[in-house]
């Protein structure tokens, strides 16, 4: 099967939108020395929060934020409050590992406020192909709350403070696509993204993430089954269909990187 090529100058404009600066002014959010996020500059004072629980900082000719006591108890409480104040996502009651810039665990924070807080995520994604080269990609649900509808991965999802990146691989393959890791062969890693780009919620968030991505060949006879009702239908598309539909802007911004490193 011939391999179509894409487009360089849709390239270059994806690649430019993945890693856009924020559309407002952010200050620097601090833990201890680590840098771990950045927030708006009037989003703490304006939050009912316990005094002592976020201290002003300037630091490096910075003017910031300083999450005081034990981080994840303290991110709790301002994760609430955001919450309260209508600045939080969708609530999930999921904990994601928050950082400093080395990667080394801090603590952990509810997934909802990630962005408003400016914290960096990390992701996993497989990329899914059939022995002759077409790719298993599926459409997200219209209900989702990120990017309904569009076109993504065989699988993706983000990665618990609780799992491990093998532990979220193998999570997410079963929750989206019904499938077990055994079932898959040639599985391995396939690189990295980092994307950076402020959000389109209208809640002021910037994202920040890391995505692993593993690719793997799904033999015939076995076909991806949603468990979770997060995906509206799976597709095996071929090369050509696929670089169409990412021309047309039809697949996440995530999904279109990896499937530009991949190669189609």
């Amino acid at each position: 099967m011939s391999r179509p090529l894409l487009d360089p100058a849709w390239l270059a404009a994806l690649q430019a939108g993945a890693d856009q600066p924020p559309q407002r002014p952010r200050v620097p959010l601090w833990a201890g020395e680590a840098r771990i996020g950045s927030v708006e500059p009037g989003l703490m004072s304006g939050l009912a929060l316990r005094p002592g629980l976020v201290s002003p900082v300037r630091r490096a000719n910075e003017d910031g934020w300083q999450v005081e006591g034990e981080l994840t108890r303290s991110l709790g409480e301002i994760a609430l409050a955001l919450r309260e104040a209508g600045w939080a996502h969708t609530w999930r009651d999921e904990q994601l590992a928050v950082t400093d810039p080395l990667g080394n665990l801090l603590g952990s924070v509810e997934r909802a406020v990630v962005r408003t807080l400016g914290i960096t995520t990390f992701a996993v994604h497989l990329a899914g192909f059939s022995i002759d080269g077409r790719h298993w990609v599926q459409q997200r649900s219209l209900t989702k709350p990120n990017d309904p509808g569009l076109w993504d991965t065989l699988v993706g999802g983000m990665v618990p403070a609780t799992d491990s990146m093998a532990q979220a691989l193998e999570r997410e393959t079963w929750e989206e696509a019904g499938l077990r890791m055994d079932q898959l062969t040639q599985l391995r890693h396939g690189g990295r993204i980092l994307t950076r780009r402020p959000t389109d919620s209208g809640r002021g968030g910037y994202v920040v993430e890391h995505v692993d991505w593993y690719r793997c060949v799904v033999p015939e006879g076995v076909t991806p089954v949603n468990q979770d009702g997060e995906v509206a239908q799976f597709r095996l598309m071929p090369p050509d269909e696929v670089l169409a539909r990412l021309h047309a802007h039809e697949f996440t911004t995530e999904a279109a990187l990896i499937l530009a490193q991949a190669g189609l």
